[in-house]
């Protein structure tokens, strides 16, 4: 059997999910008889002497958020030409990239909400073309940290990002139901509709047991469902996904179905959405983290 290598933690404000998924990760493939090396990534040099170490046939990417999800880590391990699981260096990159994402989406007509992009000490000074009621988040971040929805101008006055240069992404805010579709192997997997207690489907929401109630499947027409899904499998294509991505959703009847976002390594957490999507279409956690080992792979030096 192969020799994985989980990583997990790191370095971004998702850390104590990826500890939490890496865990997870690393319980199933032991039940799948695979050699795992649970490694908590506090140091990049650490790292590198535990690959060179155990030189495993494969990183399981465990990682969430900057550092994990966004071509970092992936373009480590190209160079190393070290396999490793999700997309690759390129398609990671893009998927983190709101501003790059949303156009791909829109050149190739996937329903987007309308944006500005600018940092955050432009909107203080300017403010933004929008009109209200919009959302403030930044143009590279993940599970919905540092998102602001604003209503008035007392909600604008509230937005706040430490670094003046943090570059931001300003949409329309689309009302309406919140649906999640997952991509797996090259197919879209269900509709799920996002019920969540808090004003939207934040990080409190995405990762506190009872804050958010999942449809499975949603509750829509089958329009909107096979719009929702042929979005999703788009995108994963148009930006070169590999095995698995989750893509976000509003839909309202005036509208339709609006894209929001992918994410190209979505959590694997007992309250994520791919894992719960994947038992629905009779694929189990197991198998699913199998299967992302198997299709493991680096950019080849040629």
């Amino acid at each position: 059997m192969k020799k994985v290598v989980v990583v997990k933690g790191g370095f971004s404000s998702e850390r104590d999910v990826s500890l939490v998924s890496g865990a997870k990760i690393a319980e199933a493939l032991r039940s799948k008889g695979y050699e795992v090396i649970e490694h908590d990534l506090t140091d990049g040099w650490v790292f590198c002497n535990v690959l060179q170490k155990e030189k495993p046939d494969v990183v399981f990417n465990a990682l969430h958020g900057n550092w994990g999800e966004d071509g970092e880590i992936q373009g480590f391990l190209d160079v190393l030409q070290i396999p490793y699981t999700h997309s690759s260096m390129k398609a990671s990159l893009l998927g983190m990239n709101k501003e790059l994402t949303k156009e791909i989406a829109f050149k190739n007509g996937i329903k987007t909400a309308p944006y500005e992009k600018m940092t955050f000490k432009q909107f203080q000074k300017y403010g933004t073309k929008i009109e209200m009621p919009y959302v403030v988040k930044p143009s590279s971040d993940g599970s919905s940290v540092g998102v602001f929805i604003v209503q008035n101008k007392n909600d604008a006055s509230k937005v706040f990002y430490e670094d003046e240069n943090a570059g931001l992404i300003v949409e329309k805010y689309i009302a309406g139901r919140e649906l999640t579709v997952s991509v797996l192997n090259d197919k879209s997997c269900a509709v799920t509709e996002l019920k969540p207690e808090t004003e939207f489907y934040d990080y409190k929401a995405k990762y506190t047991n009872g804050m958010t109630r999942h449809i499975l499947p949603a509750d829509v027409s089958d329009d909107v469902c096979k719009t929702a899904m042929d979005y999703a499998l788009k995108i994963h294509r148009l930006l070169k996904c590999q095995t698995v991505s989750r893509s976000d959703f509003r839909f309202n009847e005036q509208d339709g179905v609006v894209f929001l976002e992918i994410n190209t390594n979505p959590g694997m957490t007992p309250l994520s959405l791919v894992p719960e999507q994947a038992k629905y279409i009779g694929v189990s956690y197991e198998d699913l983290c199998a299967t992302l080992v198997e299709n493991a792979t680096c950019r080849k030096i040629k």
